[in-house]
């Protein structure tokens, strides 16, 4: 059972009431997702303020991240249980609290159990975005309603470590928590205004599904620990990992077989058949791991080539989300005149295009160059994000909207995850590759590697006075030379490998349905 089984069909023409509705949620919603990336910049200052390592400052990222997918799947279930108003405003509000108290943080034990409790409760919000417009606006309006959701898959994320690396440089990363005490209770006042309350019913919470809910529990974040730390750890060479590993197998395939089984399933994952949730979903995870991966990509690179602090890498990341601002209003227009499809296609070369540019990466390259593939970036995302978020709920009936909603935000994250686990063990395998094969090209007795380390030693003469010392120097120097050419031609390969990927998910298009046109691009119910 969903959200979606109490709510009533879309309506012939939205209310004021109805819009509220709309924006309470996405404005939760956008603060949810917002938080995933935001900490991003300003973990190595967190990490410094509550004395932990870098392995164990990963953990405030891990730890979001793996309460959330367990929420995620369980929020159509219930939300209908306890009353999409009630629910949705106490999430909203404990998110805000939980906000509070990591700002307020003062041991890693304390900033990681609070981070989860953001990620338990964020999660909530984030699926019932897409639910409300679908049932809060009529399908002529849908479009529009699906473009403010947009904002929350792209936007958010796009312009999480502006924001952050903003706030830590300026202010301190106290502030990157401080201002979910902006948004949340506005959010949370505007749902308890917009939403009518119905009675809870306790007692469904007893007849739920507990067995395939505790092997979710079990599987998602297990899956979740893997990618995101397993890089770390050297995969399955930690027996962590390996344990990890076999749990999320064992929990992931219970909880598959359990929900197509039962008579009562928390989540319908038969939804899945529908070739074009099934084929959204697909094309969602690619989504989330191009997306994240980029997003990880550029940061790293210009931290450890260009040497960029926390505000001058938001610059950067910040062509690939303020421009998007322009292209939402565009979008309910460009859904209504073109097929959904040929977006999501469109959308996808201008990605495709963005990571071509990068594949040339060398080290000159800075701020500037990297402006017009963040660009690109800006204008595919919406092109293909948007359009997919309306296909994945496309032509359900209300009870299975909510579930559809939760699977496609799942594999989302989950993609993020996969990408950014697949990108950085490619780009630390492939720099060692790569100098490899730089160093057995550069040997001492040829003429060039000579020329370059007596210029390299000559320009060491001014601080060091013994030859012999300033050769060793020019020849520590010149590693530091060959390892950093090395990192960048791995940081290529990274965007090689996100433009192979998006061009074969491009097969995955032709299985979406054509959508039906009436008065609204799609039918939606």
């Amino acid at each position: 059972m969903s959200a979606a089984t109490v709510a009533t069909p879309a309506p012939e023409k939205a209310s004021a009431r109805d819009w509220l509705a709309v924006f309470g949620a996405i404005l939760g919603a956008f603060t949810a997702i917002l938080d995933i990336q935001i900490t991003n910049a300003s973990l190595a200052d967190i990490q410094g303020a509550l004395g932990a390592s870098t392995e164990e400052g990963s953990w405030i990222s891990t730890a979001y991240l793996m309460a959330e997918i367990i929420v995620i799947p369980l929020t159509g279930w219930l939300s209908s249980v306890i009353g999409l108003r009630r629910y949705l405003a106490a999430n909203t509000m404990l998110f805000t609290g939980f906000s509070l108290a990591c700002a307020l943080s003062t041991t890693l034990s304390q900033m990681i159990l609070f981070r989860a409790g953001q990620g338990f409760t964020g999660g909530v919000l984030i699926p019932t975005a897409i639910v409300i417009v679908r049932t809060r606006l009529s399908k002529a309006q849908q479009p529009i309603g699906i473009a403010m959701f947009g904002l929350t898959a792209t936007f958010a994320p796009a312009i999480g470590p502006t924001v952050g690396g903003w706030l830590t440089d300026n202010l301190s990363w106290h502030y990157i928590f401080y201002l979910n005490l902006v948004f949340g209770p506005m959010a949370a006042a505007i749902q308890l205004g917009a939403f009518d309350s119905v009675p809870a019913r306790w007692s469904e919470l007893l007849k739920g599904d507990w067995i395939g809910i505790g092997l979710m529990a079990m599987g998602l974040p297990a899956l979740t620990y893997v990618l995101e730390e397993g890089q770390r750890k050297d995969w399955f060479g930690s027996q962590i990992i390996v344990n990890m590993s076999l749990l999320a197998v064992f929990g992931i395939t219970g909880f598959i077989l359990r929900e197509l089984t039962t008579e009562r399933p928390f989540i319908n994952l038969r939804v899945l058949a529908n070739r074009s949730v099934g084929g959204a979903c697909v094309l969602m995870t690619v989504l989330g791991a191009v997306s994240f991966g980029s997003i990880y990509i550029i940061p790293v690179y210009c931290a450890q080539i260009q040497g960029y602090n926390a505000q001058q890498i938001g610059y950067v990341v910040m062509w690939s989300g303020l421009p998007q601002l322009v292209l939402f209003p565009m979008m309910p227009l460009l859904m209504r005149a073109v097929d959904a499809r040929l977006l999501v296609v469109t959308g996808t070369l201008f990605f495709i295009a963005s990571c071509w540019i990068n594949v040339a990466l060398t080290h000159d390259v800075g701020a500037d160059q990297l402006i017009l593939p963040q660009l690109l970036r800006a204008i595919g995302q919406p092109l293909f994000t948007i359009p997919l978020s309306q296909l994945s709920t496309a032509g359900l009936a209300p009870r299975d909207t909510a579930d559809a909603s939760a699977l496609s935000n799942m594999m989302r994250n989950l993609g993020g995850s996969i990408g950014i686990a697949m990108l950085s063990t490619m780009i630390d395998r492939r720099e060692h590759m790569h100098f490899s094969v730089l160093a057995e090209a550069i040997t001492v007795n040829a003429t060039r590697t000579q020329d370059r380390l007596a210029a390299l030693a000559a320009g060491m003469h001014a601080r060091i006075a013994d030859p012999i010392a300033a050769k060793g120097a020019a020849i520590g120097l010149l590693a530091q030379q060959v390892r950093r050419e090395a990192t960048v031609m791995a940081y290529a390969d990274g965007f090689y490998l996100v433009g192979v990927s998006l061009v074969l998910s491009l097969a995955v298009v032709a299985i979406l349905k054509k959508p039906q046109r009436s008065s609204g691009p799609i039918e939606a119910h």
